[in-house]
């Protein structure tokens, strides 16, 4: 495997930009590789993309020279096991409320004495013939991303940030603003005061802030980037497909 650089750019708090997968093509990441993103983020949690499905499209983000990640679908150990022993370069772990949850999605990624992760030979480990290379690897270069996206969370947030093997965090806006009722009203002033306690608590334990831009909309993104999102996803190749589509449309039937 690749070293990793944006484990450098999390480390340094450096912008880096990416966007989400959820088509089960590994023709998406050479599609958009042009816009010359980072990485790239291959959503098991929303998606029907199954793990033959993704091994494929992991091997096309790192073909096209960009870091494949994976948002797993929960806090699961045995899956995220799974997703870095296809060659995930690190794992976006949703709705982590706690700091033993926290700990739990850190462990499940590194190898013991650093984690708890079970080992076994596959293509991370270039099927046993680099598994000494793999264990190095692992300790150095692996990102653990964690998703803070409930109130619950933004009430332990102190405690979740001082868990040791967090890279970053990334809020998750539309599931925080339905924790206080709130659903889809990203700029209600508590969802707003919530993220700002969020990016507060953030900087307090110098942990690099990430958020998801849904919209295609550069504006957005942008809005994002100054309130000092560094890990920055920017779309999905749907909503990417959709929005150009429709607008091309709706101009080519005005004429």
């Amino acid at each position: 495997m690749k070293k990793n650089k944006l484990k450098n750019y999390l480390k340094n708090n450096i912008q880096s930009y990416g966007s989400w997968i959820t088509i089960s093509s590994p023709l998406i990441p050479e599609i958009l590789s042009i816009a010359k993103f980072d990485w790239l983020c291959i959503d098991i949690e929303h998606s029907s993309i199954d793990l033959n499905e993704l091994l494929n499209i992991i091997i096309s983000i790192e073909n096209n020279n960009l870091i494949p990640l994976v948002r797993v679908t929960d806090n699961d150990p045995n899956l995220i096991k799974r997703v870095m022993d296809l060659g995930a370069y690190g794992v976006i772990v949703p709705n982590i409320k706690t700091s033993e949850e926290a700990k739990k999605a850190v462990e499940s990624v590194r190898y013991p004495p650093y984690g708890k992760r079970g080992v076994g030979l596959f293509r991370a480990q270039k099927f046993g013939k680099d598994f000494e290379k793999y264990k190095r690897w692992l300790k150095n270069e692996s990102v653990v991303i964690i998703q803070i996206e409930h109130i619950d969370a933004v009430n332990n947030i102190n405690e979740i940030f001082s868990v040791k093997g967090i890279d970053a965090f990334m809020i998750g806006p539309y599931d925080l603003s339905g924790s206080v009722n709130k659903t889809g009203k990203l700029n209600d002033p508590v969802v707003k005061s919530l993220i700002q306690k969020i990016l507060k608590a953030g900087k307090k334990h110098s942990i690099t802030a990430g958020i998801h831009s849904v919209s295609s909309n550069p504006k957005d993104a942008i809005k994002y980037k100054k309130l000092g999102f560094k890990f920055l996803a920017i779309s999905l190749d749907s909503i990417f497909l959709i929005d150009k589509a429709v607008k091309t449309l709706e101009e080519v039937r005005k004429k």
